[in-house]
C-alpha cells in the first residue's frame, strides 16, 4: 500500500511538472509555414519575380542545411498584382486556414499600410522586405511588425545628399512619380530635405502618372517645354524602364540631370539605353559591384549562384528578400536561445526581432525598438565600360543609416526640417574613387 501510494504521488508530481514545462514551451513544429507576397504578374513583376527566385533559392539551400534549427521552412507566395482587396483576403487565408506564423509582405507601400494592422490584429509576425513608406512604423508603434531594411527617410535624404555633393549647382527641378502611397511620400521627404540644403531651388512641375502608367508621352513634352535642370523620378518596377526607354527616344535625358534612386533594380533590363551621367540609387548598399564587398565570399557566392540560375544579376528586390530571410533566421536563433532552446512562440519571436542585428548579403542590418531596419545608401553615376553590356555605377558613395533616419518617436517629416548644412561634409560619408 505504502508503494502504491509513494509511487503515484510521485507520478502526480511528474505528470504536474510535465504539464508546467509544456505550459511554458512551444512543441517544435514538423515544418516551419511562411507566406510571401510579391508582384508575380504585371508590370511590377520584373522586379517582384527575381525576389520569388531568391527566396526559393535561399530556402532551398538553408533546408538542405537543416532548416531553423532543425526545422524545415515551407514558403506560400501571395501574388501582389490581384489588387489590394483580393491580396488582403488571400492574406487572412494563409495565416488562418494554413496557420502560417510569419508573413514577408510586401513590395508596395500601399500593400505594407494595409496589412501591418491586420498582422497585428491575427498576432502574426509580419517582416516588411522591401516596401519604404515610413509612415506605417512612424504613426503606430507595433508588436508583431518589423522592417528588415531602410525607409524612404534614409533613402531620400541619402539621395539629396549625394545630388548637392556631386551637381551642387542646378536652379530648377522636377518630379515624375508614381500616383501612390511611395510616389507622394518619396517626394515629400525629397523636396523638404532639398528645401533645407538647397532653398533657391525652383520647383517647376510635379508630375504623379497612374500606377502601371505604359504611355508618359504627355509628362515628357511638358518636361521638354520646362527644361528643367534636374529630373527626380522614384518610380520602380516596369513603370520606371518605361519612362526611361520613352525619355531616351525623345532625348530627354541628354538634356537634364536624371536622379533615379531605385534604378539599380532597372540597370540590366535597359542595357545601354541609360547614358554616363545619371544618378542611380541602389535602396541600400545592395550592388553587385559593391565598391568593399564585391569579392566578399558570401555576396560573391551568391551572385553566381543566382545568375547561373536566373540569368541576371541580382537587384535590390533580391537582396532585400535574402536580407528578410537571414533577419527571420538570426530572430529565431536569437529567440530559441533565449527560450532556453527551445521553440519560441510567435511573440517570443516577436519580440526577439526587435533589436536584432543581423548581416544580409552586404552590409550589417539592426531593427530598432520601434521595429525600423538601419540600412546603409550606395549611390553612384552611370557609367558605360566594356566589360559590361549596361552602366556600371561609378563615384560611389555610401552613406551611413544612422546620419539619415528619424530617431525613434519622430515624424521624419519634421526631422528632416532640422537637417543642418554640415550633413553635407560629414566625414561618416563613404567616397570611393573613379572606376578605371
Amino acid at each position: 500500500m505504502f508503494n502504491k501510494k509513494i509511487i503515484g504521488a510521485m507520478l502526480a508530481a511528474a505528470s504536474a511538472f510535465a504539464f508546467s514545462q509544456g505550459a511554458f514551451a512551444q512543441a517544435k513544429p514538423a515544418e516551419l509555414k511562411i507566406g510571401i507576397t510579391t508582384f508575380t504578374s504585371g508590370p511590377a513583376s520584373v522586379f517582384g519575380v527575381p525576389a520569388k527566385q531568391a527566396a526559393e533559392l535561399y530556402l532551398e539551400d538553408l533546408n538542405a542545411k537543416g532548416g531553423i534549427n532543425g526545422v524545415k521552412v515551407t514558403p506560400t507566395f501571395i501574388d501582389e498584382g490581384v489588387g489590394g482587396d483580393k491580396l488582403l483576403s488571400e492574406y487572412r487565408r494563409v495565416v488562418q486556414e494554413q496557420n502560417v506564423k510569419v508573413m514577408l509582405g510586401s513590395i508596395s507601400s500601399g500593400s505594407c499600410n494595409t496589412l501591418a494592422p491586420v498582422a497585428e490584429d491575427l498576432k502574426v509576425l509580419n517582416i516588411l522586405w522591401d516596401c519604404g513608406t515610413e509612415k506605417v512604423l512612424e504613426e503606430r508603434r507595433y508588436k508583431y511588425v518589423v522592417r528588415t531594411q531602410a525607409n524612404a527617410t534614409t533613402e531620400m535624404v541619402a539621395s539629396v545628399l549625394y545630388l548637392l555633393r556631386q551637381k551642387p549647382n542646378f536652379k530648377t527641378i522636377a518630379v515624375v512619380n508614381q500616383d501612390y502611397a511611395w510616389g507622394r511620400d518619396s517626394w515629400e521627404l525629397f523636396s523638404q530635405t532639398l528645401k533645407i540644403l538647397k532653398p533657391d531651388v525652383k520647383v517647376v512641375a510635379e508630375l504623379f502618372p497612374k500606377f502601371g502608367a505604359s504611355d508618359f508621352s504627355t509628362e515628357i513634352s511638358r518636361l521638354q517645354a520646362l527644361r528643367p535642370d534636374v529630373i527626380l523620378s522614384t518610380s520602380w518596377g516596369g513603370d520606371l524602364d518605361t519612362f526611361v526607354r520613352q525619355s531616351a527616344q525623345r532625348g530627354l535625358i541628354k538634356n537634364a540631370q536624371f536622379v533615379l534612386p531605385l534604378a539599380e533594380s532597372s540597370l540590366e533590363r535597359l542595357g545601354t539605353t541609360l547614358p554616363d551621367g545619371v544618378i542611380i540609387g541602389a535602396r541600400g548598399d545592395h550592388y553587385f559591384l559593391h565598391p568593399v564587398l564585391k569579392d566578399d565570399p558570401k555576396l560573391k557566392g551568391f551572385v553566381e549562384k543566382f545568375k547561373a540560375k536566373t540569368g541576371a544579376y541580382p537587384i535590390y528586390s533580391v537582396y532585400h528578400m535574402i536580407q528578410a530571410l537571414d533577419g527571420l533566421v538570426a530572430g529565431y536563433d536569437k529567440a530559441i536561445k533565449a527560450n532556453k532552446g527551445q521553440w519560441p512562440s510567435t511573440e517570443q519571436l516577436a519580440e526577439a526581432m526587435h533589436g536584432l542585428k543581423f548581416r544580409g548579403l552586404t552590409d550589417e542590418v539592426k531593427i530598432r525598438e520601434d521595429g525600423q531596419g538601419l540600412e546603409d545608401q550606395l549611390l553612384g553615376t552611370t557609367r558605360k565600360t566594356a566589360a559590361y553590356p549596361f552602366p556600371i555605377l561609378d563615384k560611389i558613395e555610401i552613406y551611413p543609416a544612422e546620419m539619415a533616419i528619424a530617431p525613434v518617436g519622430q515624424k521624419s517629416v519634421d526631422w528632416v526640417k532640422t537637417i543642418k548644412p554640415e550633413i553635407l561634409k560629414d566625414p561618416r560619408i563613404k567616397t570611393f574613387p573613379p572606376v578605371n
